[in-house]
């Protein structure tokens, strides 16, 4: 279906100078780009938007606050050994994904994401993740490896997507979850 000249879950190819208009399934509108330092109030604000089980389910810990040196850390990216990408809506924040290459192995990246709760079950993760890959592959990482809760089936399942995946608990309610970025998913059966 295509509502305003642009198709349902595909990118407005007139944004890409500042970012990549992407209409999701419900009909909702988000903007995906590259973070940068001056992201910082908009990534508190969504911190702020999250539930405290958002929180713990993203940094794997209570965290009541993003202190300035994360903020710091989380917007500050070089691009290439770290990229983070973030939506908005109306210049609210919706989500940010984010891969950091891992310093043993240049083909290797922890993932993370974070969804604003009211963006949750919508396609933002979908979406991001997606767009988040592409920049991998584009840097050479073949892998993305991801700590998640293994209650949080919902993250799971959106790096399943990504490509063909193993999962192993790692303790405590913890799993590891690793994607193989580079096989072409719509081949791979044996998920």
């Amino acid at each position: 279906m295509v509502q305003d000249g642009i198709p349902e879950g595909t990118a407005d190819p007139a944004s890409s100078q500042t970012g990549e208009l992407v209409r999701l399934d419900d009909g909702s509108e988000i903007l995906i780009r590259p973070i940068q330092p001056s992201d910082k109030a908009p990534l508190l604000a969504g911190f702020e938007e999250l539930s405290s089980r958002s929180r713990y389910r993203r940094f794997l810990s209570p965290m009541t606050r993003l202190e300035p040196r994360w903020l710091d850390y989380l917007t500050a990216v070089d691009h290439q050994g770290h990229e983070a990408l973030i939506a908005t809506s109306a210049g609210a924040p919706a989500g940010v994904a984010r891969y950091i290459r891992l310093p043993e192995d240049r083909f290797a990246a922890e993932v993370a994401i974070t969804i604003v709760d009211s963006w949750q079950g919508r396609g933002v993760g979908s979406t991001l993740l997606a767009r988040l890959a592409m920049r991998a592959r584009e840097e050479g990482i073949a892998t993305f490896r991801a700590t998640c809760l293994a209650e949080n089936r919902a993250i799971v399942q959106l790096l399943r997507e990504l490509g063909p995946t193993t999962e192993k608990m790692t303790g405590q309610g913890v799993e590891e979850v690793t994607v193989d970025l580079w096989t072409d998913t719509a081949e791979d059966d044996s998920r």
